[in-house]
């Protein structure tokens, strides 16, 4: 799935495609109300709640090969649906995924449990670069787990070329009368406005977010809808490109010579989730256990080469498959990484993005 900050507008969330990689394997469907393994059998179990499609289903299997605990998994499709069901009293799960500022909204709430994953031998191979979290800077609850960038996924049959970046897809589309379509999420459209302005992706500045707002409201007459929805009809050529994560590029891999993905040259945001225990958690040591299986570079790889993403893992890259490993859009140079942007809790002052994201979707 972090990602518009996928809090404060979620992504305002449909995220169930959010595909931070693509698997539509075998994961369970999401369930109202969660219900925790009955205490009749005697068999431990963890309880891993966790965005939709954002996990091998082969890890939780090898998970359980190698521990005997058996894993319940339950999704959702935004961080405000996973925060609303712990704040309710969903006492069942041990296990969550928030994005890295909800990570530090949970740690404002104390909701997270101290689980010193740090202090494990396999935490060494975490790039210390992912522990983004302002709120667990040495990481000392919560473990990095996944991350991507936000781009833009295109037929390059219909454009008929390679795409750099934003100026470059409107001004192709102009040309050729063709439309795009863009996240129907808050935060990442006006994103994409502050980033081709200069600007931050976590500014309040009145006066930026209009000017950040009007950048969005000139694309419109090129955008055909507001979407999660966009791989299928880019890749049917429905329309020219969507704005999109970069789990896309289960379809780019593929299908190559059809569709591309790229980062904009102009800069682009990221996500990144954490894996963290609930202070709540019925089982916080097969928690832990999880947590710890999960540093293994040979588990991350066997996540990241049906997620295509990227993993905060160093040595599991080397492990994953050739055309993950070696894919500067799952794996960009730092050159590029120094460019993404991340969001951060707004507090209240996200009532101002709001504010501008409605004149975004009104304007004609």
């Amino acid at each position: 799935m972090q990602t518009g900050t996928r809090v404060e507008t979620g992504i305002r969330s449909g995220l169930l495609d959010r595909l931070r990689g693509a698997g539509a394997a075998a994961v369970l469907a999401v369930t109202a109300i969660f219900v925790p393994a009955s205490g009749a059998s005697a068999q431990e179990v963890l309880n891993i709640y966790n965005w939709g499609e954002y996990i091998n289903p082969e890890v939780l299997k090898k998970f359980e090969a190698d521990t005997g605990v058996k894993v319940n998994l339950d999704t959702y499709s935004s961080n405000e649906e996973m925060l609303a069901k712990v704040q309710a009293g969903a006492t069942g799960y041990d296990i969550v995924f928030p994005s890295v500022h909800m990570h530090d909204i949970m740690a404002k709430l104390d909701l997270l449990e101290k689980t010193d994953i740090n202090q494990y031998e396999g935490f060494k191979n975490i790039d210390p670069q992912f522990l983004r979290a302002k709120s667990d800077p040495k990481g000392e609850y919560c473990l990095p787990y996944a991350w991507g960038t936000v781009g833009i996924v295109y037929n390059r049959d219909v454009l008929g070329k390679d795409i750099t970046g934003w100026h470059d897809l409107i001004e192709t589309v102009k040309a050729k009368n063709l439309k795009f379509n863009l996240l129907d999420d808050m935060r990442e459209v006006l994103g994409v406005g502050l980033i081709l302005n200069g600007k931050s992706v976590n500014s309040t500045d009145p006066e930026e977010l209009k000017q950040a707002a009007q950048t969005m409201i000139d694309m419109k007459p090129y955008v055909a809808a507001f979407t999660y929805e966009s791989r299928p009809m880019v890749e049917a050529g429905d329309v020219a490109a969507g704005h999109f994560f970069v789990g896309a590029m289960v379809d780019v891999l593929r299908a190559p010579k059809k569709l591309g993905y790229v980062i904009p040259e102009e800069g682009a945001t990221m996500y990144q989730e954490d894996i963290c225990v609930l202070k709540t958690a019925p089982n916080k040591d097969n928690a832990k256990k999880f947590m710890e299986f999960y540093t293994q570079p040979e588990v991350a790889a066997l996540n990241i080469a049906q997620q295509t993403n990227g993993t905060p893992n160093v040595p599991a890259r080397s492990l994953t498959p050739d055309n993950i490993k070696n894919s500067k859009e799952i794996n960009p140079p730092q050159e590029v990484m120094d460019k993404l942007q991340i969001f951060v809790d707004l507090g209240g002052d996200i009532r101002k993005v709001d504010r501008v994201w409605t004149t975004v979707k009104t304007a004609q």
